[in-house]
Order: C-alpha cells, then structure tokens, then sequence
C-alpha cells in the first residue's frame, strides 16, 4: 500500500531527512499461516470429497433425468400399442355383434346372445376411449419432458429380445457400491462432513502465523529513500469466544453423524436395490417370452370359439370370454416388452452406466 500526503508547511520526510512539502510511504506485508491446528489439510480433504460429491451427483441427475425420458418415451409406445389393442377389441366386438345379430334373426340364437355382444361392445367402446386419451397425454407429457410446446410422437423400436446383463448379481452388487452415484455421493459427502468436524477440533489449539512488514519514505512515488523491514512470530490461543467454538463443534458432530448414518444405510439399501432392478430385468425379461405365448395360445382359442360360435357348438358366454381373454393378453404382452427396457434403464441408474452401449446420458 502507498500513500501521499501534502505537508503545508513542509514536515520532515524520514525518507529524505530533510522537511518536504511531499511525503510517501509504502509498506508491503506478508504473512504465513504456520500452524492452525491441522484446518488446512482438513479444509483440502472437505473441499476434495465436496467437489467428488458434486461429480457423482451431476451423473446421479443426468442418469435420473434419462430414466424418466425413457419412460415418458416407452409410455408413448406402449400407450400406443395399446390403443391398437382396444381399436382391435372394439372391431371384434362389432363383428361379433352383426353375427349375432344374424343369427338371431334367422333364429339360431336367442336374443341374449346380442345383449351380450352389445354389452362387450360398450365396454371395448369406453376402453378404446380411454385409451385414446392415456395416448394424448403420454405424448404432451413427453414433449414437455423435451422441452416442445406440443404433443411428441415416439419412434417405434426394434422388436428384437432383450439381452442377457453382462453381469451376474454379485459383480452388479459390487459394482453398485464402488461406483454407483448415489452411494458414491452419499460416501464423499459423509467424508466432508468428518473433514469438516477435524477441521472445528483445530479451534481448540494454538495458531502460529509468521509476519513480514517491509516499509519506504521518500517525497516519490515508489519510495526508495528510508527503508524498514519486520519479521514477526505470533501465536494465539483464543481461551474463550462465547461458546462459539463449542457450538460449531457440536454442529459439525452431528453433521457427520447424520452423514454416517446415511452413509450405512445406503450400504445397507445397495444390496436390496440392485436386486430388486436386478430381478425386475430378469423378471420381465422371462415375461416376454411367456406372454408371447399366452398371446399365440389367446390368439387361436379366440379363432376357435369364434368358429364354434358361427357353427352353434358353444355359446356366447365362451365367446366373449375368448375376446377378453385375447385382449388382455395383447396388454400383457406389450407391458412386458416395454416394462424390460425400463427395468433396464432403471438398472443402469442404480449403476451408473450404460450396460449395453458406450454412450452416457448428456
């Protein structure tokens, strides 16, 4: 720092040794904290498990952000099969009717055979209405998600099964509690809080910090007449502070209690997690194949009672339970091919990573 000042008289200068209407003096000082109780490393190590914390939850947000992409994405898709799937029932229905209609006009069935088809037909009519609008909604709920003004159609995928993981349950178990985000984040901030509390306990010891004071006169600018250095040791123990001292301790304790606890916890949770997305994937992957077949076995007792109804060897009543039957199988199935990628997605959030491609979440 320098400073001027204007003499009126003139005033001795320690600079010149004479009096001058001028006088300048610029001092320079230095100091060094020697000893503060330990705080610096405890500083470093909080400000390194902050800066991990806020890594692993960047990549928890965008992994939480992708999954519910995916799901508004698959909800679109699925919704939209489905509603192929009520359009399908709600034709069926009225087919069915006309013939039993036919038929009872030529007097081969009784009217009750039409009250019956006219009652499925109402319920495939309030089905595919609303399905329609479950559709609407998924769309404008992904082109919210998107970020556009309006409703976003979702690009069919490729029908191919889902792959076996690349992982048994033990290696995901393992990999999730090493490198997952979320018990990442919860570990880091559980070590900055255990920095922090090192860093209080350096209240209650002594601080060294060493000085150094270097001061100029002259009657200029950038004084070099009259020079004077210091070196100087001070160390302080401050015995009492109005208990703030204390305070900050007990807080910074409990901070790093909670953080442990949380901490255990989700050491606890990582094995219920990752089983539970671990099984969902393999559940809903087995699903697919069994409701293919359920849909094949749905598909042909449907053509048959539908044959057997035209020729009068059944009634009506297995007829519509046929038609259900068919309906709720095409749901089934088109839930369990949609429900495996998202069981899917919402294993890799729990990992962290993608399973089946190189490319992260953006």
């Amino acid at each position: 720092a320098t400073t001027a000042t204007r003499n009126n008289p003139p005033f001795f200068n320690f600079g010149t040794l004479r009096p001058e209407k001028y006088a300048v003096q610029g001092t320079i000082t230095a100091s060094y904290d020697l000893f503060v109780g330990g705080q610096k490393f405890a500083e470093l190590s909080r400000s390194g498990a902050a800066l991990a914390s806020a890594h692993a939850g960047e990549l928890t947000q965008r992994f939480a952000t992708a999954f519910l992409t995916e799901s508004d994405y698959y909800d679109v898709l699925a919704n939209a099969e489905l509603d192929r799937v009520t359009r399908d029932r709600l034709r069926r229905a009225r087919e069915q009717l006309a013939v039993a209609r036919a038929k009872v006009s030529s007097g081969a069935a009784v009217q009750t055979d039409s009250l019956n088809l006219r009652l499925e037909l109402t319920r495939a009519q309030i089905a595919q209405l609303q399905q329609a609008s479950k559709l609407r909604v998924a769309r404008l709920e992904l082109g919210r998600r998107i970020g556009a003004a309006g409703p976003v159609d979702a690009a069919p995928l490729d029908s191919t099964l889902a792959p076996e993981l690349p992982m048994s349950l033990a290696d995901a178990i393992t990999q999730a509690a090493a490198q997952g985000p979320e018990y990442r984040r919860v570990a880091a901030d559980e070590r900055a809080a255990a920095a922090t509390y090192r860093s209080r306990l350096g209240n209650y010891l002594p601080h060294a910090t060493l000085s150094w004071t270097g001061v100029g006169f002259d009657n200029k600018f950038m004084p070099t007449g009259a020079k004077f250095t210091q070196l100087s040791l001070a160390i302080s123990f401050p015995l009492w502070d109005n208990m703030r001292r204390e305070l900050s301790l007990s807080q910074a304790r409990v901070s790093r209690d909670v953080a442990r606890a949380i901490r255990d916890d989700m050491q606890r949770a990582v094995l219920h997690d990752v089983t539970a997305a671990y099984d969902a994937y393999e559940t809903t992957r087995t699903s697919v194949g069994l409701s293919a077949e359920a849909l094949t076995a749905a598909r042909e007792s449907f053509r048959i009672q539908q044959t057997r109804y035209q020729s009068g060897a059944t009634t009506i009543l297995d007829l519509v339970d046929a038609e259900v039957n068919l309906s709720q199988a095409e749901a089934d199935y088109v839930a369990a091919r949609y429900g495996t990628r998202l069981a899917l997605a919402g294993l890799e959030t729990i990992l962290g990573k993608r399973l089946f491609t190189d490319k992260e979440p953006q």
